[in-house]
């Protein structure tokens, strides 16, 4: 549906993070990722120190991946635990430099926001409503800058190509190295700001359908 509607009205999205193509390194998080089992992914900082040396490995700026991935990194924060644990990463995580600016891909208005203060959580997160030939959807901004939220209201336009945040520090997004988790919803399902960025593995289809590629809007 995104897919189709981007191409039929001829949209180009503008870049959400402008980062250097040759300079980008595919992060995989997965519980596949052997790395990943010599650390303890409940050190924040043995976490935070290992996407760091990656990106030095790879003399790279920014590091991106993650949709659909099933992850065991979310075994760190009791955000996460149930009978069945989330594990399933709805979005796209792009990581990078606090501070880094974040555009809007397309015209939208502010659907809703938030500050969520629990370890493992977004921390500072911003929803924006879109809409193409009378097709509603929207964006998920997770792990901001607590400045990213001042002045905003529901119902402000952001125009495309308009930076209207910036990614948080350490002590912001609540205890995740400084990245943008980045999602597409086609149905918000009646929350304000916030959604589901993690599912359990049962419920993989459903909430897939719901929050399609990211990809498709981060611009080139």
């Amino acid at each position: 549906m995104l897919q189709e509607l981007l191409s039929k009205n001829h949209i180009e999205p503008a870049r959400v993070i402008k980062f250097d193509q040759e300079k980008l390194h595919h992060f995989d998080l997965s519980k596949n990722n052997q790395e990943l089992d010599r650390i303890d992914l409940n050190d924040e900082q043995q976490f935070t120190e290992y996407i760091q040396a990656v990106l030095d490995k790879n003399d790279c700026t920014t590091g991106i991946g993650g949709y659909g991935e099933e992850r065991s990194l979310y075994s760190r924060s009791d955000l996460f635990s149930d009978e069945e644990p989330r594990t399933i990463h709805l979005g796209i995580d792009i990581w990078t430099k606090a501070g880094t600016p974040i555009y809007s891909p397309l015209e939208a208005t502010v659907h809703s926001y938030a500050n969520h203060r629990v370890h493992g959580d977004y921390g500072p997160v911003i929803i924006l409503e879109h809409e193409i030939d009378d097709e509603i959807f929207y964006t998920l901004y997770g792990h901001l800058s607590t400045m990213s939220l001042h002045g905003l209201y529901e119902g402000k336009l952001i125009k495309k190509g308009e930076q209207f945040a910036s990614l948080g520090a350490y002590h912001e997004n609540f205890h995740w190295p400084p990245h943008l988790h980045f999602q597409v919803m086609l149905d918000m399902e009646g929350l304000k700001g916030d959604y589901p960025g993690v599912c359990k593995a049962s419920e993989k289809k459903r909430f897939l359908e719901n929050c399609p590629d990211p990809a498709l809007l981060l611009g080139k």
